[in-house]
């Protein structure tokens, strides 16, 4: 197999040849034809995420197909197309996985992080943590699903079920939840950088309500707000822009510092939140209802050992949507 590796943190990624691996008790090897680039890989790259697993294969949106299976794993077939999400393994026994709250597992194992993903030609997973995919949508337009899709998904419930929704960062996550969102029968306000009129614009192709920058202020109060950049900035603007009681969510994994704000920002019983990861039930629940909603994914595609210009090209904001690698 082939793979783009990460050997030390703030470095390239280098394209890489390994010894086939094959599956453990309970673990599948899928080979991968999809893996989307999520902002998350460049935590891990620039070393943003504690104690990564070196050298590490990042990716952690695969789509492919189940070319081996190990001992003991039910209910899935060789050939079968799954996705295998960021939540990778978890203990089954701490009073978090008891308490069906996975996602806050005391020893998880994340995929791209903590055990090696789909920057590859194969991989092995957890056979647990793999998401049947059906035959429906082609491999790259899934990818994104398998995490800017999941999380966007338990971040949109988390919001709770207000009518006005402001999406702050209309990214790969952004763009998905927008969707869901429309479909819901929501009102979406779409926040992107000051002055990003392509974004805006792609925004309101997608059937939002409003589009602004994130210097801007809704033409009406929100009821919640999903930060999904990695702005800590971009709190209090968000705090500012919900009505009384409001919710603001913080979906990313990492964020930079959030400055001190006033506390009349969060006054009047307004809510600061953050996602977490995701649970099996999010990924079932989301793929199942995924197909009736008919999310269309804007993606562009790379070569998988053009890795390095895909997560440069993200970094920069290059593209609309979501990159996926395609071995």
């Amino acid at each position: 197999m082939h793979a783009m590796v990460l050997k030390r943190s703030a470095a390239a990624l280098e394209w890489t040849e390994l010894a086939d691996r094959q599956p453990a008790a309970g673990e599948i090897r899928v080979n991968v034809s999809a893996c989307g680039v999520c902002r998350t890989d460049l935590h891990v790259l620039d070393g943003e995420l504690p104690d990564p697993k070196l050298p590490i294969i990042p990716g952690h949106e695969i789509v492919g197909r189940i070319a081996a299976i190990g001992s003991g794993v039910e209910g899935l077939h060789i050939g079968q197309r799954v996705g295998i999400p960021w939540l990778g393994h978890t203990c089954g026994v701490c009073a978090y996985c008891r308490g069906r709250q996975e996602n806050l597992c005391d020893r998880p194992l994340f995929t791209g992080y903590t055990r090696d993903g789909g920057f590859a030609t194969a991989t092995i997973a957890d056979a647990r943590f793999a998401f049947p995919l059906g035959e429906e949508g082609t491999d790259v337009a899934l990818a994104p699903l398998l995490c800017a899709g999941l999380i966007g998904w338990r971040s949109l419930a988390i919001a709770g079920e207000g009518k006005a929704i402001g999406l702050y960062g209309f990214g790969a996550a952004g763009h998905i939840v927008a969707q869901i969102a429309k479909w819901q029968g929501r009102s979406v306000f779409a926040f992107t950088r000051p002055g990003d009129t392509a974004g805006q614009d792609f925004a309101r192709g997608l059937g939002v309500n409003w589009a602004g920058g994130s210097d801007q202020l809704p033409p009406q109060l929100l009821d919640a707000a999903i930060i999904y950049a990695t702005a800590g900035e971009l709190v209090p603007l968000a705090l500012k822009a919900v009505r009384k009681g409001g919710r603001v969510v913080c979906a990313g994994i990492h964020m930079s510092d959030i400055p001190s704000f006033p506390y009349w920002l969060l006054w009047q019983e307004r809510q600061l939140v953050s996602v977490a990861n995701l649970t099996r039930q999010d990924g079932i629940d989301f793929l199942h209802v995924a197909p009736r909603i008919g999310i269309v994914t804007r993606t562009t595609s790379y070569p998988l050992q053009q890795a390095n210009q895909a997560l440069a090209d993200l970094r920069a904001g290059r593209f609309e949507g979501a990159a996926v690698l395609v071995p």
